[in-house]
């Protein structure tokens, strides 16, 4: 088979793969099909100068193997006929004319050579896939089912927003597009590649705030932890790092523009953006916010805080629902 290389890198070019991978295919394509055709033999394939060789590996031998298993074993005699120089233990190749496999086998060899091709596009999305763990992406909806998981197009394989990772209160339609957090990329060779999307994950609540805002993006302001009930209500602890740049103004922006697109974007969840302290005390008084706090006294061995407010401050700090002191809690990572 002569300008095989040219037809291997044609097939990397189509397929957008790494051309010595596609070669690695279809060598490993070559060597099963044979084994398939021929029997349990010991193949070797050689891609050089455009030229494709396939050897068959023979062990020199003097014992009965070389008369029970004559497509692994040559008698030493029969060896010489290749190599004068043979020696008992060598082994010795001895090309194989590919024809031999025969019109099943030319068959064989090309739904082989696809299964690989396959995987190598699995990996390459994969890889793809995995790079991008816990950002941002977008697809359009393909399906939703009857347990009302909603099934989306990413990247040429199909992603799934689970019914427990959506926002309560929003639904989706085929064609909808739909963003969310790349939560989970799984793959084997069995079930193919297994994403799991999220709406409901806090780090979905920053990202978002991160390509709203170009300072978080810039880093110029960090978020540093963040805490939601989805759909609901949400606490943001944010930081500048400029002391020129307020960090919750800007978060919020002009008239509130800012913020309210993320809003928009997680079904109207109210979020509240908390300037970070690394002082716990500092730290819990302002994510009990919009209530005013006198004190608190932290017991870091049971993560405790015990705050003091005046009577009329208490309702704004346990919320409708207890909402408030929960998010404040969840946020600060202290019983409250």
């Amino acid at each position: 088979m002569e300008k095989v290389v040219d037809l291997l890198s044609l097939v990397a070019n189509e397929k957008g793969l790494n051309f010595d991978e596609v070669k690695g295919a279809f060598k490993r394509s070559i060597i099963k099909t044979a084994k398939k055709v021929l029997g349990d033999i010991d193949v070797e394939v050689e891609i050089e100068n455009a030229e494709l060789k396939i050897y068959q590996i023979f062990e020199v031998r003097n014992d009965d193997l070389a008369l029970e298993e004559p497509e692994r074993y040559f008698y030493l005699d029969e060896a010489r006929e290749f190599d004068p120089n043979a020696q008992i233990g060598d082994k010795l190749k001895v090309e194989l004319d590919l024809s031999k496999l025969g019109r099943s086998g030319a068959m064989a060899l090309q739904r082989e050579f696809e299964r690989e091709i396959t995987r190598l596009l699995e990996n390459e999305i994969y890889r793809k896939l995995i790079s991008k763990l816990n950002t941002i992406v977008s697809g359009e909806v393909i399906k939703v089912d009857s347990e009302e998981n909603t099934w989306v197009e990413l990247e040429g394989v199909k992603g799934v927003l689970p019914m427990r990772n959506r926002i309560k209160g929003e639904k989706f339609e085929v064609g909808d597009v739909l963003r969310a957090l790349l939560k989970f990329v799984h793959f084997d060779t069995k079930r193919g590649i297994t994403i799991e999307l999220s709406r409901t994950n806090p780090k979905f609540l920053e990202k978002l705030i991160e390509s709203a805002v170009p300072e978080v993006k810039d880093g110029i302001i960090k978020i540093y932890t963040s805490a939601r009930i989805p759909g609901v209500r949400s606490k943001v602890a944010v930081s500048s790092l400029n002391p020129k740049i307020e960090s919750i103004g800007t978060i919020i922006g002009r008239n509130g523009v800012r913020i309210n697109a993320v809003s928009n974007e997680l079904n109207g969840e109210n979020i509240d953006i908390i300037e970070y302290s690394n002082k716990p005390e500092i730290f819990i008084a302002r994510a009990l916010s919009p209530a005013i706090v006198k004190n608190v006294q932290i017991d870091e061995h049971n993560a405790l805080a015990i705050v003091e407010i005046d009577s009329e401050q208490k309702a704004k700090a346990i919320g409708k629902n207890g909402i408030n002191i929960t998010l404040a809690s969840m946020l600060t990572k202290y019983k409250i």
